[in-house]
């Protein structure tokens, strides 16, 4: 049963940031450090630093020869069963390394040539460099390192969506940069059947076909030698009806680079730039999986089910909650992977009064992107002001927003509100607060979600970001 089913969220994968996992067995993605890598939120920024301090003092004591405390880092990778995910069949078990098999891949990369040499820069090299270890391997290595990260995102979810937290509960082994050991402590976690869960951002997930021995070899390693035989003239060329001549990657494994974890370490340390192309390949064109990747739902009948939902909600404080989560969807399904990891700021009472929420904002391209690059708007966090208010939201609203603007936080944000009976006076508040730099404020209200949300439910493109440049517009040059 998928976690949102457990806990009664009614909400599809699509307007969740995590991964709805199956407790009951495992999903069959990983944890991408390399991917991670690439990306520009907080979560990823920090995973990645902690995961790079990891391997940088784990190759550090391998190559001033303090074995047994590298080894000892070893120790404390155990089966991450935490995410059900990974290719575990039946219940959940992981596949990490463990004892037996973790002593023999730690001989490898202590007598591997690629560490040696410092081929390999990053943890997730090794798969490509050194026998035994795989994906699977790597995104469960990956889950030990950065534990605390995913313990303190899965708080954050689970506040944000109503799912009870344990208190007290042991953590599970993770690595503390700061110290550079491995810690373990006592958290609020989220227990299910009594399994400890970790909920994973579906960001930082993918089923890790890119960054591969194989694809690098394929793709990378053959090409380039074909090209070099062609420049030779060896006897590997043929020649096409036109003379075109070519040689043939099968020919090229059969006779003089068979593939092997020991020849990409050969091929690599005399052609490096080879394998920083590779490298760059990957970093470019990788992406976020698409929501349809992970569930068996599609945006038409989500965007039309949430335009049903978010016109039955009436408005008032008793139905605040409803309302903001049900934005926090909207926005998750017509804003991913541009923004992610929402957080609830601050909730009183019950949250019928106030709920302010974050994003991180990890946009490579488009609107969000553009604020930065191109407007100098700071926007490291997009804030959320929801107001499930039956009048317009006015002066304290605005006023509200803007004073959790500043410099290192951002000074972007939405005014979510059901309707205005003067819109064009609210622009014009808008207006004043950019004009005084006291921050860029977009107001979003029921009629311009759902004119979005029926355009994906018609099949047609998402026009969110049409929308915001629009109304951007109109509050910078008051058109």
């Amino acid at each position: 049963m998928k976690i949102s089913e457990k806990f009664g969220i009614t909400a599809t994968q699509f307007e969740l940031d995590f991964v709805d996992i199956d407790t009951d067995r495992d999903t069959p993605l990983f944890v991408d450090p390399f991917f991670m890598g690439t990306r520009t939120d907080t979560f990823s920024i920090s995973a990645s630093r902690t995961l790079r301090n990891f391997f940088q003092t784990l190759i550090h004591n391998i190559r001033t020869g303090q074995i047994d405390v590298a080894r000892r880092m070893f120790n404390f990778l155990h089966e991450p069963n935490e995410t059900c995910l990974g290719l575990s069949s039946g219940a959940p078990r992981g596949n990490a390394i463990g004892d037996v098999d973790g002593q023999k891949l730690f001989d490898s990369i202590v007598g591997s040539r690629a560490v040696e040499t410092g081929l390999v820069e990053d943890i997730e090299d090794f798969k490509l460099f050194i026998d035994g270890i795989d994906k699977d391997k790597i995104s469960d290595l990956t889950t030990n390192v950065i534990r605390v990260h995913l313990v303190r995102y899965t708080q954050n979810q689970c506040l944000l969506w109503g799912m009870p937290l344990q208190m007290n509960v042991q953590t599970g082994f993770y690595w503390d940069s700061s110290v550079r050991q491995w810690q373990n402590s006592f958290e609020r976690m989220l227990v299910v059947d009594g399994r400890k869960i970790l909920l994973t951002p579906k960001s930082i997930v993918s089923y890790s076909k890119k960054y591969t021995p194989q694809k690098y070899y394929k793709k990378f390693v053959l090409e380039y030698l074909q090209h070099e035989h062609i420049m030779t003239n060896s006897f590997l060329v043929q020649h096409r009806r036109d003379g075109a001549p070519f040689v043939t990657k099968k020919s090229l494994e059969e006779s003089v680079a068979p593939y092997s974890k020991e020849y990409l370490v050969g091929f690599t340390e005399s052609h490096p730039e080879v394998f920083r192309d590779f490298k760059g390949w990957v970093r470019e064109t990788s992406r976020p999986l698409h929501n349809e990747e992970l569930s068996e739902e599609n945006a038409p009948s989500v965007a039309q089910f949430l335009i049903d939902r978010l016109a039955g909600i009436p408005s008032g404080g008793e139905a605040a909650t409803i309302y903001h989560r049900t934005v926090v969807g909207i926005l998750e399904l017509l804003f991913y992977p541009n923004l992610v990891s929402p957080v609830i700021e601050q909730e009183i009472h019950n949250g019928r009064k106030r709920i302010d929420i974050t994003f991180d904002n990890s946009a490579r391209e488009g609107f969000f992107f553009n604020l930065h690059n191109v407007h100098q708007t700071p926007c490291q966090y997009i804030f959320v002001e929801c107001k499930n208010y039956s009048r317009d939201v006015a002066n304290p609203e605005i006023d509200q927003l803007s004073g959790r603007f500043s410099i290192n936080r951002g000074k972007f944000g939405f005014l979510l509100f059901r309707q205005a009976e003067n819109m064009d006076a609210l622009v014009a508040r808008c207006r004043d607060t950019y004009v005084d730099h006291r921050g860029t404020m977009i107001p979003l209200c029921d009629v311009d979600l759902i004119d979005v949300l029926s355009s994906i439910a018609g099949g047609e493109e998402n026009t969110i970001e049409q929308l915001l440049s629009n109304k951007l517009r109109q509050i910078v040059l008051g058109v």
